[in-house]
């Protein structure tokens, strides 16, 4: 579950959302670091505050809830990597089972196969596939209304394959 910044700016309010979440059956729950109300992200000390709060949360729990931590730097224009290393380190310290930076853009070509051999567990790009495919419906859509072209609606080998596969 996103649970955003816990709704709330407070420690506690981290902590409830993780236990409100788990009462719901979910299995898992993120925290951010930023405060939407305040516009700001949270100073690091109140930020690991409030990551350690929800991580003692889910271990409190009888069953295990992932607690993923997040630094919302590079989504929040403060594109620090050295903070956000910092961020991540500190919510390891503090429990947090996944550490996650959204939108980092700045970073070398990594192929998946170098962030897997660097350590990393899992590959997230969020919604970007999504808006992919949302970008390329859109442009087949303009080229079919203004062109009068429907050359993207044909199926592509490596589709046929893909949709042969699910059978």
């Amino acid at each position: 579950m996103d649970l955003e910044n816990g709704h709330g700016p407070r420690a506690e309010d981290a902590a409830r959302a993780i236990e409100r979440v788990a009462e719901a059956g979910a299995v898992g729950g993120s925290i951010e670091d930023y405060d939407p109300e305040g516009g700001r992200i949270y100073e690091l000390s109140e930020a690991t505050e409030r990551v350690t709060a929800a991580v003692e949360a889910a271990r409190r729990l009888d069953f295990p809830l992932m607690l993923t931590a997040r630094a919302e730097n590079h989504f929040r224009e403060n594109p620090d990597i050295d903070d956000t290393i910092a961020r991540l380190q500190a919510f390891e310290r503090a429990g947090a089972d996944v550490l996650y930076a959204p939108g980092l853009r700045t970073l070398p070509k990594l192929s998946f196969a170098d962030l897997a051999g660097a350590g990393a567990q899992r590959v997230s790009v969020g919604a970007s596939l999504a808006f992919v495919a949302v970008a390329a419906m859109a442009s087949a859509a303009e080229a079919i209304r203004d062109e009068g072209d429907f050359g993207a609606t044909r199926m592509t080998p490596k589709l046929g394959e893909w949709l042969a596969g699910l059978d």
